[in-house]
């Protein structure tokens, strides 16, 4: 009994001290509350909740992309082994590159990620995205105002979504 009083009151304790350090760090203005209302608010909402790849590119503002083979997949794996953790490298050829976009045709939101590159940056991204089962992975670049698209199949050997 004892104990459980002692790990309440250093919960409280911990909990506390960090509301009022973070108290302090608004008061002082190094903390604005709404900063990251602000930046969520940027985001596009109707692109990540688009269905499919069309209305997905649709809804980024474009039409509908050309083929490309100007686009690297680098360590980008044909079979996945864990769909809850699917490396994707993707390196774009694409004078003017702007941005990067992964799409995964069968994820409840094909939408998983949009890059900006900065010009003069090299046009070249890695992250890890979730799968749900095996699916066509799109790149879609966007270079000079003009979208392109390149696609890869992944195949999921163990499901990530739930699965």
């Amino acid at each position: 009994m004892t104990q459980e009083i002692n790990q309440g009151r250093r919960t409280a304790l911990k909990t506390g001290g960090a509301t009022a350090i973070f108290g302090l760090f608004v008061a002082a203005g190094l903390v604005r509350p709404n900063t990251a209302l602000a930046q969520a608010a940027g985001w596009n909402q109707g692109a990540f909740a688009a269905k499919g790849v069309d209305g997905t590119v649709k809804a980024l503002g474009g039409a509908t992309p050309a083929q490309t083979k100007d686009v690297n997949w680098g360590s980008t794996p044909e079979i996945a082994e864990n769909g809850a953790v699917v490396p994707v490298s993707i390196t774009s050829s694409i004078p003017k590159t702007e941005s990067i976009s992964i799409l995964v045709e069968k994820n409840p939101n094909t939408l998983s990620a949009v890059f900006t590159i900065p010009p003069g940056t090299d046009p070249s991204i890695s992250t890890r995205v979730k799968m749900g089962e095996s699916s066509a992975v799109y790149a879609l670049i966007k270079a000079d105002g003009k979208y392109y698209v390149a696609q890869r199949d992944i195949k999921v050997t163990l499901g990530g979504c739930g699965g």
